[in-house]
């Protein structure tokens, strides 16, 4: 048996070595150390999953987590972000255990209300003006606290959505109308489908259905209406939240596989919308129903008017829809009109259709940079809702109709089809281009950001790296 006596003289003198005593301080401030570099990797995990979650390319995440976690005094820290995960490692020195992080992005919705508060965090935490304990605890009151606005505002807002794209195409009072009950019926199915955990595919099949099966059981009744326009209205609601902005930044910044991730993404949401919208036009022709094509005609001076008012009450109503903070819904609209207004004049000068739209595009983005820095939001919240009202929604209910009459029809369908795909490509292209143009990076952020260099639409411009002591010095 051991001696208390004994045990307790050798526990004295190993208190009374001073070298023990250095080694145990060293030991308690290197724990405290690792824990404070736990605390900030997790909110920076926590940071980058709500804006991957809200549609943040990969080289914004990567870039905003790398200038958190350099602005807490996190060292060495390697960033890993793909399109379901966030790795976070930092490693002071080489004979030190690294710490590794890791966080799962689940959902997928969008809130430009959050996005705007964690990009207002993170410039606060740039600039030293906030603790890492109390960031932690702003990061947990954003995220944990309600939407910023009831339901039902939601659903209002998307049928001013539709309705503002059912009079860009030319459509009267009756369209208009249709085109807003269609919004808050497909709203209504999608959120009861979504409370049920049914995947976004299935999502979209019903609301293409929804959609085409009212506008055709109005063509039939006595009612003179063009259902091409109201379907045309609603597959823009359908498409208006699909990545196509985000997925082609991640291809232009090396991010190839969150690119392809958010290709395939966008890819299955817009077949369901088409699943849905080709098999209500099957349906109808079954049941002997009219299913007429849409020529959208030529847009005289008279017109233009009502097309840059229709684009702007559908920039808006997204823009309101995804919970964009109020200030910046008026100059959304502005830019949505103009660019609308720029791509229809251009397409009348015979320019094609996908570089009409490009062009537009580029203006949306070069204006964007400078309206967010003005409203403190971040560009990707005035660039995704300024391009909206130029979606293809048109071309790709022209080559379903196309397709479902079979025969001849079938190649001209796949064209509308291809169109389609074209115009998407050019108004991803165009609004990253245009961020390209204003936001230029300067000699210190480029030499900074060698992997990481490209348009930031959300978070900083400059990644922030710890400053290191020269030797010798005090």
């Amino acid at each position: 048996m051991v001696d208390p006596v004994k045990e307790n003289e050798g526990r004295g003198r190993q208190e009374r070595d001073p070298d023990t005593r250095e080694l145990t301080h060293l030991a308690a401030i290197r724990e405290a150390q690792q824990r404070e570099i736990a605390l900030g990797l997790d909110l920076c995990l926590r940071i980058g999953e709500l804006l991957l979650s809200s549609g943040a390319g990969a080289a914004d995440v990567s870039a905003t987590m790398q200038s958190v976690a350099a602005s807490l005094g996190i060292r060495g820290v390697d960033v890993d972000v793909t399109f379901t995960s966030l790795q976070l490692t930092a490693q002071g020195a080489p004979d030190e255990p690294p710490v590794v992080g890791n966080r799962q992005v689940l959902r997928r919705a969008l809130d430009y209300d959050q996005l705007t508060s964690v990009d207002h965090l993170v410039r606060t935490l740039l600039r030293k003006e906030v603790t890492l304990r109390d960031a932690r605890a702003e990061m947990g009151r954003i995220t944990s606290t309600g939407r910023s606005r009831p339901r039902w505002a939601v659903t209002v807002a998307w049928a001013v959505m539709c309705a503002g794209v059912g009079l860009q195409l030319g459509g009267d009072a009756t369209v208009v109308g249709l085109a807003a009950l269609a919004a808050v019926l497909i709203d209504r199915v999608q959120l009861r489908m979504q409370r049920r955990r049914l995947p976004s595919f299935y999502q979209q099949v019903a609301g293409g259905l929804v959609a085409t099966l009212l506008a055709l059981a109005v063509a039939a009744s006595p009612l003179d209406v063009n259902v091409s326009k109201v379907v045309t209205a609603n597959i823009i609601m359908l498409l208006a939240g699909v990545g196509f902005v985000g997925a082609l930044q991640d291809a232009l910044t090396g991010y190839y596989v969150t690119a392809s991730a958010r290709l395939m993404e966008a890819f299955l949401a817009t077949a369901g919308i088409i699943a849905g919208v080709s098999g209500a036009l099957s349906l109808g022709g079954l049941l002997g129903l009219p299913t007429p094509q849409l020529n959208p005609g030529s847009y005289s001076l008279q017109t233009v008017g009502m097309l840059a008012l229709g684009s702007a009450l559908a920039a808006a109503g997204f823009a309101y829809a995804s919970y964009a903070p109020r200030r910046v819904l008026a100059p959304i609209a502005v830019i949505a009109a103009v660019a609308i207004v720029i791509s229809r004049t251009l397409g009348a000068a015979d320019l094609a259709r996908a570089w009409s739209v490009a062009l537009a595009a580029t203006f949306v983005g070069l204006v964007a940079y400078h309206v967010a820095a003005r409203l403190r939001v971040p560009p990707l919240v005035v660039v995704v809702s300024g391009v909206v009202p130029m979606l293809p929604g048109l071309s790709i209910y022209t080559g379903l109709a196309l397709l479902s009459e079979g025969d001849g029809s079938v190649s001209a369908g796949l064209l509308a089809m291809v169109g389609a795909v074209s115009v998407a490509i050019a108004l991803s292209s165009g609004v990253i281009l245009g961020e390209y143009i204003a936001q230029p990076l300067g000699r210190e952020a480029s030499r900074l950001e060698q992997r990481l260099s490209g348009p930031r639409l959300v978070g900083p411009l400059k990644v922030v790296r710890p400053h290191r002591r020269r030797r010798g010095s005090a």
